[in-house]
Order: C-alpha cells, then sequence, then structure tokens
C-alpha cells in the first residue's frame, strides 16, 4: 500500500458509516490524518467509530437540511480542527424505474441528497479553506453521470450535477492552495447494491469490461492521493474508476 503522509490533517467524511466512505475514513486514519464522519445513521456511525479508533469522531446529519449542516460543521472543527479534507461520498441511488413512470417525490429526494446535499457540504466548508488557504475535496460522482443508466435518471442526472459542481468550484478556487475533484465509479460492492434489483445489478456488472464491481479499498487507494498535499496541482478534475466501462 502506497503510504501518503495526512498527519495533522482533519477530514470530514460525509456517509462515512458505512461503503465507500468508511473505506476512504480508514485510509485516511491509516494515513495519520483525523477523521470525523458524518451520516444519518446514528447506529451504523457508532460502530463505525468503534472500528476505526480513537482519531475518529461522529455527528449524526442530514445533509438536505443546510441549517443542519452548519451545526454539523462547527461541532466538528470545535472538537477536532480545521477541516483541512473533505469527501462527499453520502448518497442513494433509488429505486430504478423508466422516468415516464419514476416517483416524483423520490425523484427529488434522489437530487436532494446526491446533488443539493454535496452542494450544502461544500458552501459549509469552503469558506474555512479559503480563509486559511488549504484544502481538498473530493466529491464522489459516478460514471452514470457520465453516461447516463437507464431507468436510474435521478440517480444520473444527480451525480452528472455533481460533476458540474465539481468543476466549477475547482475553477473558483485555482487561486487558492485547494484541489476539487470529483471520481467517477462504476458499482462499488458495497449496501448500495441492496436498493436494486438482482436483474439491474446483473446489468450493471455486465457493463464492466473488467468484469467485476470496484473495491471500496481501490476507490480509497486512489482519493488518499488526491486529498494528499501532493496533489498540488489538478484541480476541477474527473477522475475514472469505472474499471473499463469509461468513453471518455
Amino acid at each position: 500500500m502506497n503510504h501518503y503522509d495526512l498527519s495533522g490533517e482533519h477530514a470530514v467524511v460525509t456517509g462515512g458509516a458505512q461503503g465507500l466512505g468508511f473505506a476512504m475514513a480508514r485510509r485516511f486514519i491509516q494515513s495519520g490524518a483525523s477523521v470525523t464522519l458524518w451520516d444519518m445513521h446514528a447506529e451504523l456511525l457508532a460502530e463505525a467509530r468503534a472500528s476505526l479508533g480513537e482519531r475518529t469522531r461522529t455527528v449524526t446529519v442530514d445533509i438536505t437540511d443546510y441549517s443542519a449542516v452548519e451545526a454539523a460543521h462547527a461541532a466538528s472543527e470545535a472538537e477536532m480542527g480545521p477541516v483541512s479534507i473533505l469527501v462527499n461520498s453520502a448518497g442513494i441511488a433509488g429505486p430504478a424505474a423508466p422516468l415516464d413512470a419514476y416517483d416524483v417525490a423520490m425523484f427529488r429526494t434522489i437530487i436532494d441528497i446526491n446533488l443539493i446535499g454535496t452542494f450544502h457540504v461544500n458552501r459549509v466548508v469552503v469558506p474555512g479553506m479559503k480563509a486559511r488557504n488549504y484544502g481538498r475535496i473530493v466529491n464522489i460522482a459516478s460514471i452514470a453521470g457520465k453516461e447516463g443508466n437507464p431507468n436510474a435518471s435521478a440517480y444520473s442526472a444527480s451525480k452528472a450535477g455533481v460533476i458540474g459542481l465539481t468543476k466549477s468550484l475547482g475553477k473558483e478556487l485555482a487561486g487558492f492552495d485547494i484541489a476539487v475533484n470529483c471520481i467517477t465509479p462504476a458499482t462499488a460492492q458495497t449496501r448500495i447494491l441492496e436498493q436494486l434489483s438482482e436483474e439491474f445489478i446483473e446489468y450493471m456488472r455486465g457493463k464492466i469490461p473488467r468484469g467485476r464491481f470496484l473495491k471500496v479499498e481501490e476507490a480509497a487507494s486512489m482519493v488518499a492521493w488526491l486529498v494528499s498535499r501532493e496533489n498540488s496541482f489538478t484541480t476541477g478534475a474527473v477522475f475514472d474508476l469505472s474499471g473499463g466501462r469509461a468513453t471518455y
């Protein structure tokens, strides 16, 4: 395992109680950082904190509530110091259905969590990074945001929005020592698969030339570099983790 020195850094990882976020938090701690996990699920947060150890704190927060995100940020910095690393991993897949039959309320919920929630968290954390002239941000998008998945219009649209947000913010902050990038993973072997039908899961696997789903540790390896001080030039970029699926 390559080592990136994250000693002295404080990372906030949304959706950090499980899946990709948890794997990234674990990698950050192995690299010397302190980590605060933000998630809606208090029981899973307690389990994650027990697993990750003493340099971990947790905050139960709904990222669709801007005031709650502000409060979570204030509490996190009061306990662990300024946030220098941010990973936006919180998200939902939603059910699979054609657009003309998609539940209107569920479509909005997916956009609210995946895109508006990512905006909320960036909106709260960025001012402090600008004031200190340092930060590393990684937003978790998806290959669906680049190519679109049939019967997943809400998810695909939300992740395309995350890509656009990342590119815009990266340009806005290019004059600071702040890197803002996103990754576009193919389907990963996480609990998010529990929200999908077996037929849809097999369709997704069949789209990946590697013939398997992404391992969370593979995503954590890429993100460990993206949040390190060594990543001092690249910003506003999209990093492929699609197993060969991406066409651009």
